[in-house]
């Protein structure tokens, strides 16, 4: 990571938020977003053809579903290094493949032809772009997701499983543990409610700020 060690803010470009389901990511994207006059590119779950179905019967539509992900989130970033404007990413292209989609082929919910079709896919398309300026990763407990779940409602996350929550938080840590694409931010969420205290945003623009400036 030592070519990602001094950032100048002239030339960030990536900046991109990673965590598990319910970590807060999209709620941090905007904050970040209207502190910095950052443009966001969100996880497209609005208009995905797919996620219901999903949740509905991972079997039959993981597949897809990762498919969809990966070439949504692959299109961004060749939008983001081709634009002139600093973007703020709602989850990674690395999240699909690290995370998301081996945990389905483990719990028999991806066919093993399936996963290799996207697991050769993936390589092909991040051999071929840059990794974020900053990943800022939102560490999170079972409880914390669960509480934001319920709190914002989504009718297709209802059948959402604590022991699939489990699952994806321990190859989240796995990943993390091992991430060396560039400059990493580990920010422990728990406890932090940056949504709605402003001392605990600023917590954590002072984090960013010490990333981007290299003050420490």
């Amino acid at each position: 990571m030592s070519d990602q060690s001094k950032l100048s803010p002239e030339r960030i470009k990536h900046i991109a938020i990673a965590g598990n389901i319910g970590a807060g990511k999209t709620t941090l994207s905007e904050l970040l977003s209207n502190h910095y006059n950052w443009e966001v590119q969100y996880e497209d779950t609005s208009t995905n053809p797919y996620l219901s179905d999903f949740y509905n019967d991972m079997h039959r539509w993981s597949f897809n579903l990762q498919i969809y992900f990966l070439n949504s989130r692959y299109r961004q970033i060749l939008q983001i290094r081709e634009g002139d404007k600093t973007v703020i990413q709602d989850r990674t292209i690395y999240e699909d493949a690290n995370i998301f989609a081996p945990n389905l082929h483990e719990m028999g919910l991806m066919a093993k032809r399936d996963f290799d079709n996207y697991t050769d896919l993936f390589k092909l398309m991040v051999s071929q772009v840059n990794a974020p300026d900053l990943l800022i990763y939102l560490k999170s407990t079972i409880p914390t997701l669960v509480s934001h779940i319920q709190t914002r409602g989504r009718d297709y996350e209802g059948s959402i499983s604590l022991d699939y929550l489990k699952k994806l938080n321990e190859r989240y840590e796995s990943w993390i543990s091992s991430y060396t694409e560039g400059k990493l931010l580990i920010v422990e969420a728990d406890g932090l409610d940056f949504k709605n205290n402003k001392e605990d945003f600023g917590k954590i623009v002072e984090m960013i700020d010490g990333e981007l400036h290299g003050l420490f």
